[in-house]
């Protein structure tokens, strides 16, 4: 059998209707081949890179409820996507906050965010995010001072 894929283990003869298996095999891409080839690979950092002329966050307003938008972010994934989604969840002008990735090989998600007629999505979105960095950059100055404090431990102890 000389192709891209050889067969390796356990599916039953019948088991689902208009199958194509033989008894007893899968089917499993052969090392070195198309599928695994370095050239199809991309260093996991660049698909958190922006192309040329693409947008962070674009913003769709939504038809279907009043003061609801989508938001699309590209070159991210859950992690800001879930850290988005909690912190809009706490605003008390916020009535819905949900996000989706439409596809696991993109990284790209949608956050529809539905707003009381006080605020708008983009203004309660945006303090969100301010909000985030404000967070963020607070861990990152504890955590830096406490290792530095720690450094400056060890080094009086061996000395």
């Amino acid at each position: 059998m000389d192709s891209l894929i050889t067969p390796v283990s356990t599916f039953q003869e019948g088991e689902y209707p208009g199958q194509v298996f033989k008894r007893n095999t899968t089917w499993k891409p052969k090392v070195g081949s198309c599928f695994n080839s370095e050239a199809d690979r991309s260093e996991s950092f660049e698909l958190f890179i922006l192309g040329e002329g693409e947008q962070k966050v674009t913003m769709q307003p939504d038809t279907r409820s009043p003061n609801t938008a989508i938001f699309t972010f590209n070159k991210e994934d859950h992690t800001l996507g879930n850290l988005l989604r909690a912190t809009l969840a706490k605003h008390d002008d916020v009535l819905f906050v949900a996000y989706k990735v439409p596809h696991p090989l993109f990284a790209t998600f949608e956050l529809r965010v539905q707003t009381t007629e006080r605020t708008t999505p983009k203004d309660v979105v945006v303090a969100a995010c301010k909000g985030l960095i404000g967070e963020l950059t607070n861990l990152r100055n504890n955590l830096t001072r406490e290792f530095e404090l720690k450094r400056m431990a060890q080094d009086d102890t061996l000395r």
